[in-house]
Order: C-alpha cells, then sequence, then structure tokens
C-alpha cells in the first residue's frame, strides 16, 4: 500500500497559473510546494544549478512574471485562501519587497501583466462591484480603468508595442469573448466573425503586435486562429476532434506552440507557419500546460504530469527533439511500480449516450473490492491523466476508482460541455450514478461497498447522487461542496453569480428547477453516512452551505461527520490542511469499504 501522507507531501509545480521565463532567457520562476508551502522559485535553464527559493512569508505565491527589463519580479499571495490575491513585486537585485495592492477595496484575479517599458501593470479587480481592468504604475500608486463591460473579466495581456491590452471575459453561458481595448482610450475590438463575437480563450500576441492567437470552439472543438488587427480578418490554424489552446509564439513570429488535448492525454503541437507542418511534442502519456517560448526561440518550457509523477517544470529543445526535466518533484527512489496507470472506458448512461471515464483497477484479488466513483469539479473540467494522490492510495488499497467525465465536462466537443446547461444536478447526475451501475454491471466491485465523493462541483454531485439515488451508495464525503442553489448564489461573488445565472437561470423564474436542483432540500432521503469537508474563507462554495447541511442532517437523526478548517478556502493551501482533509476522507470511506 503506498502511503497517502507521503503522497500528499510531494510536491508539484503549479500548472495553473503559469510560470515566467527571465527576459536573459536564463531562468525561469515558477510557484512550487516543496516545503509544504506555495512558494516562487527560480531554475537555471541549463540545468547547471538546483531550484532556489526565492520568497518566503505567509501566504501562497502564485504566477510569477519577471518585467521585461529583468529588474523585478511579481507574484500574486492568497493569504487565507479567500482569493484576494495581493499583487507583489520584487526587486531582483535588492530583494526589496511591494505590496502594491495593499490598500485595494476590492479582489483581484491571478491574472496580470507588465507593460513593455516595466513602468506599469495591468490586473484585473472588482473593486466596482464586476472585474474590470485596471493600469496603474509599477511602483504603485492610483490605478486607472482600461475597460469596463457588463461581464466579469478574467484575464489581461499587454501588447509588445504597449498600445493595447488583451483581455478575456466571461461572457454568455460558458462561453469567453476576448476585446482589444487601446491603452489611451478608444474603439474597443471584440473578437468576431461574419456571423457574430466568438467564443474565444487562451489569446496571445504575436512578437509584433499586429495579430492575436486564440482558441475558439466555433467549430465544436477548440481550434487555434489568428486575428489580424488591421484588416480584423480571420486565419484558422488547426481543424478536427481534439481541443487545442494555450498558443504561444516564438519571438521570431515564425512558430505557434500549442496544447493539443485528445480526451484523456495532451501533447503539444509546434506549428511552422512558413512551411504549414506540425511537430509533436510530448514528455509521455499525461497532461502538457502552457507552453512558452524562451527569448531566443531556441526551446520550448512547459508543465507536465500524470498519474504517475508530479506535476514538473520541463525544457523541449527545437534543434535536437531532446526533453529535459528541470524539477524533479518525485523522490529518485520513489516506488514507482506502485503507482497505478488508468484505463480509459467508455460506459451507457442511463440514456444509452456513452459517457467517458478513467478506470484504475488493483490487481485482482478474491472477492469483490470495494468501488469509489470521484466526481470531478468545475463542471467545465475533466479528469485526465494526471496527477491525484488520493487517486493512487485508494487504487493501492485494493479499491477500484471510477472518474466519470460526465455531460458537462470540458474536452470532448461544445455540445458535450454545454449538455448539463439548465440541468445542473440532472444529467451530470444520471451520469455519475451510470458509472456505477457500470461497475456492477461489469462485476467489478461488491455493490454493497460503494462510495461516491468529489470536491466543488463534484462535492455538489456527490449530494445530488446520495439524495436523488439513496440506494447505490454505502458512503459519501462531499468536499467544499454547495447543496443550496438559492443560498448559494445570495453568498458567492459577482463573477459566480453571472455564471449561476447564465446556466442554471434567474433562481426566481427558475424557482422550482432550483428548488429540485438542490439537495438541501431533500436531505431526508440519505440513507448513507455523509461527510462535509469544508474551508471558512470559500469564496466559492461557502462554508454556510455545510454548516446548514449539518444542523439540518442532525435534526433529522441522521450521520453526518463536519470538518471545517478556519484558515482555508476553496483550494487548501496549507500542506498539514490538506493532509488532514484527505486522510479523514479516505478513513471515512473505508470505515465502511472495508467492512466485508
Amino acid at each position: 500500500m503506498i502511503d497517502l501522507e507521503w503522497l500528499l507531501r510531494l510536491p508539484c509545480v503549479d500548472p495553473e497559473q503559469g510560470f515566467s521565463i527571465s527576459p536573459d532567457g536564463l531562468k525561469a520562476a515558477f510557484s512550487w510546494n516543496k516545503t509544504g508551502q506555495w512558494e516562487i522559485y527560480e531554475v537555471l535553464l541549463d540545468g547547471s544549478a538546483i531550484p532556489q527559493q526565492v520568497t518566503q512569508g505567509p501566504g501562497g505565491k502564485f504566477a510569477p512574471r519577471y518585467s521585461p527589463d529583468g529588474t523585478y519580479l511579481a507574484y500574486v499571495v492568497d493569504f487565507d485562501g479567500g482569493e484576494r490575491f495581493s499583487l507583489i513585486t520584487r526587486h531582483l537585485s535588492s530583494s526589496q519587497i511591494t505590496n502594491l495592492t495593499q490598500d485595494e477595496p476590492g479582489a483581484l484575479q491571478p491574472s496580470y501583466s507588465w507593460s513593455p517599458d516595466s513602468a506599469w501593470l495591468a490586473f484585473i479587480s472588482d473593486r466596482s462591484g464586476v472585474f474590470d481592468t485596471y493600469i496603474m504604475p509599477a511602483s504603485g500608486g492610483t490605478a486607472r480603468l482600461v475597460l469596463s463591460i457588463s461581464h466579469p473579466q478574467v484575464g489581461v495581456r499587454w501588447s509588445p508595442d504597449s498600445r493595447w491590452l488583451l483581455i478575456t471575459a466571461e461572457t454568455h453561458g460558458q462561453d469567453y469573448g476576448v476585446f482589444i481595448a487601446p491603452v489611451e482610450g478608444g474603439e474597443i475590438q471584440h473578437l468576431s466573425d461574419q456571423s457574430g463575437a466568438l467564443n474565444a480563450r487562451s489569446a496571445y500576441w504575436s512578437p509584433d503586435s499586429r495579430q492575436v492567437a486564440f482558441a475558439s470552439d466555433i467549430h465544436g472543438f477548440y481550434d487555434i486562429g489568428i486575428y489580424d488587427l488591421e484588416n480584423r480578418d480571420l486565419t484558422w490554424v488547426t481543424s478536427g476532434k481534439g481541443d487545442k489552446s494555450f498558443p504561444h509564439w516564438s519571438p521570431d513570429g515564425r512558430w505557434l506552440v500549442y496544447v493539443h488535448s485528445q480526451g484523456e492525454i495532451t501533447w503539444l503541437e509546434l506549428f511552422d507557419r512558413h512551411t504549414r507542418k506540425f511537430c509533436r511534442i510530448q514528455a509521455g502519456a499525461g497532461v502538457h500546460y502552457l507552453p512558452k517560448f524562451t527569448p531566443d526561440g531556441k526551446a520550448v518550457a512547459f508543465v507536465f504530469d500524470n498519474p504517475c509523477m508530479p506535476d514538473d517544470l520541463w525544457l523541449y529543445s527545437i534543434a535536437d527533439g531532446s526533453l529535459r526535466q528541470l524539477t524533479h518533484s518525485l523522490p529518485s527512489d520513489a516506488p514507482t511500480s506502485l503507482f497505478t496507470m488508468p484505463t480509459a472506458v467508455e460506459y451507457p448512461g442511463m440514456d444509452g449516450e456513452k459517457v467517458p471515464a478513467l478506470l484504475f483497477q488493483p490487481p485482482q484479488g478474491g472477492s469483490r473490492p470495494p468501488g469509489v466513483v470521484i466526481i470531478h469539479g468545475g463542471p467545465t473540467w475533466l479528469f485526465q491523466f494526471l496527477w491525484y494522490p488520493i487517486m493512487q492510495h485508494m487504487v493501492s488499497r485494493g479499491w477500484v476508482v471510477l472518474a466519470p467525465n460526465y455531460r458537462g465536462s470540458s474536452g470532448y466537443g461544445r455540445s458535450w460541455q454545454l449538455a448539463n446547461r439548465f440541468d445542473l444536478g440532472g444529467v451530470d447526475t444520471q451520469d455519475v450514478v451510470a458509472g456505477a451501475d457500470y461497475l456492477i454491471r461489469q462485476g467489478l466491485v461488491d455493490p454493497r461497498r460503494i462510495a461516491v465523493t468529489g470536491r466543488s462541483h463534484g462535492g455538489y454531485l456527490t449530494m445530488t447522487c446520495l439524495t436523488q439515488f439513496p440506494d447505490r451508495w454505502a458512503s459519501g464525503s462531499a468536499v467544499v461542496p454547495f447543496l443550496n442553489w438559492f443560498t448559494s448564489h445570495a453568498n458567492s461573488r459577482e463573477d459566480l453569480q453571472h455564471w449561476d445565472i447564465e446556466n442554471f437561470g434567474d433562481p426566481q423564474e427558475n424557482h422550482d428547477l432550483w428548488h429540485t436542483r438542490s439537495p438541501f432540500f431533500f436531505l431526508d432521503r440519505l440513507q448513507a453516512p455523509v461527510q462535509l469537508i469544508c474551508g471558512a474563507n470559500d469564496p466559492r462554495c461557502p462554508a454556510s452551505e455545510s454548516l446548514a447541511a449539518q444542523e439540518a442532517l442532525q435534526a433529522l437523526g441522521k450521520p453526518v461527520d463536519l470538518i471545517l478548517y478556519p484558515d482555508e478556502g476553496h483550494a487548501f493551501l496549507k500542506i498539514e490542511n490538506v493532509i488532514d482533509s484527505e486522510l479523514r476522507r479516505l478513513a471515512f470511506l473505508a470505515q465502511v469499504l472495508e467492512i466485508d
């Protein structure tokens, strides 16, 4: 059996908020929890030295960005898990630290951007009640509004010629829009084609600031397109199945690199704009994140992980096609032979539609083992061949694990992603429950010992599964869940409320639907013991949701195990809390699953 605490203490490089390469091309800065706390590290790209920690102090530190002149390293800090990020600069020579947003009245998005002359920073704040884009002097001072629209903004990039900001915002449904805003004011360009505004995201400037590469699913899957600012024409680089995203230009503008996602695995594609040829880059069967060219254009850096390897920073040489691992989160003596790679499977949903999933199976023994259905959050996310420690422990313990990519998951085309829109807690719940039926039908598990667990939207679906199909489950653990659409919506941030309304309708106009899909009102149906794990500072799924459910369950005389972490938010940042919560989740499920 693989020790769960050992697995959880293994560090990993943050794959979500990205890394930065220094302007001289000698080193990269990234966020790593090697000490148990998320700090910023630097590593030499030639591999001649081990990574060095460059920050310390309270809070989780993410999204490092070198200033273009190489004088500063900026990053954001989340002090209490509440996602009210502070924007910090560190002078690389003097090590002086400055909190530029200490008096910021609103919450910040973790996306920000340096101006090419390093004199300004663009950032996104909800100081007005909605997330808008501002610029401020890099030395601190008064911020100036650049773009305010009726939708929350989530990402910003300054153009290399200093004239424009490339801004991504949530728009309608689950779509995003890309807006090109002049820094000094003027006409705003909304990325569009002849049919209207595009669902577009992960946009990036060309080196000459004349074009923008982006990803859009106008053809069903996300493809890479190029938008020309002067003539406002669109050309498409890719087509076909699989999502293509996160394009990045080479410094000379000849090459584009991007992530190609095909179901459970991904790889990188290098596209030569002169020859129109593609080159595939793959560190292994797993997930590749956020590729970036080095300043000399000779290499591509990226983050990679899979179920047997934590997230690490890698470098690909264009000249000879070699791959080199820059960070090593997994010790060289780690018992990797104990790790299990999953199998990609499909099973019929309750309506016969095929549902993709990952299946982890332990070595075959005598009696049928217990099973766990683990539900991902989002809901617009998916389980791929990625690092997920508790799954490895469960399998090493002899449990079968199924990770469904239910309707509402990304990665399988626009239609699949939007299939649970205005049906949240409906078809997605049914797809998860059909996964448990699949395990039983295939004879893979003991039908009396199947548990369900998930995080965030997966925690919500854990509770809809337990209340809508109570006879299927022996136990359930919901981590940072919401249970009541009405109260969760009322107590959430404006941008989260925007998503609710766009994807589940107005709470007054759709009162009956919101009520029917809120497991809080049906807790009397529960037949299995339930566990609720939450963080007091959670802005997404407020802890009040779990506390109210605990009170209701106790009044009903039903067993409930509540664990509240007063110093955490939605994504737990402190390693001791991560370990404690996962050990408690595992122990709670084992109480039932390991009783014959």
